[in-house]
C-alpha cells in the first residue's frame, strides 16, 4: 500500500463521488436509482455538510469512497457514524483499501468519542457481509429498516 492514501474529499471531488456511487449502484443493481446530481451532491455534501467523504487513492487515482455523517444514540447518550456507502473498484479489491476505509472511520469515531459506527450491507452480499464479520461487525438480525422515499414523505407531511 505503498502508493495508497485516504483522504477527505473536498468540492473538487464531487464528480468523482457521483462517479463512484454510480459504480456502487451498478454493483448493487440499483443503478436505476442514482437520481441525484453533482451540484446535489455538492450542494448537500461541502455548503450544507448534511454528509462527509473519504477518498480512497492508489498513485493518486481514486479507487474507492466511504460516505458517511452522524446519527445520534439515545440509548448510549453519544453520537455515531452512520457509514452510508462504501465501495472500492473491482479491480483493486484485495488490497486492503475497504479495510483502511473502515479503519480511518473507527478513527474517526474514536476521536469524536462516537457510541456506534454502523452500516446497513444487501442480504444478496455474502463477500460483505463476512468481510464485515472478519473485523468484528456484528449483524443486527433482530432489526427492520424501513423507509419512506419521497413520496411517501409527501402523504405523511399532509
Amino acid at each position: 500500500m505503498n502508493n495508497f492514501q485516504i483522504r477527505k474529499a473536498t468540492p473538487e471531488d464531487t464528480q468523482t463521488i457521483f462517479d463512484l456511487i454510480y459504480k456502487l449502484a451498478v454493483y448493487e443493481k440499483l443503478e436505476n436509482d442514482v437520481i441525484t446530481s453533482v451540484e446535489e451532491l455538492r450542494t448537500n455534501i461541502f455548503e450544507k455538510k448534511f454528509a462527509e467523504v473519504l477518498i480512497a487513492e492508489e498513485d493518486e487515482k481514486p479507487v474507492g469512497f466511504a460516505l458517511y455523517f452522524h446519527n445520534f444514540s439515545t440509548f448510549v447518550g453519544k453520537p455515531g457514524i452512520y457509514l452510508e456507502d462504501l465501495f472500492v473498484e473491482p479491480e483493486t479489491r484485495g488490497k486492503g483499501y475497504g479495510k483502511a476505509l473502515l479503519v480511518e472511520l473507527a478513527r474517526i469515531a474514536k476521536e469524536r468519542n462516537c457510541g456506534r459506527l454502523e452500516w446497513s450491507v444487501l442480504d444478496w452480499n455474502t463477500p460483505s457481509i463476512e468481510f464485515y464479520k472478519s473485523l468484528g461487525a456484528k449483524p443486527m438480525d433482530e432489526w427492520t429498516v424501513f423507509r419512506l422515499d419521497k413520496s411517501g414523505i409527501e402523504n405523511l407531511a399532509k
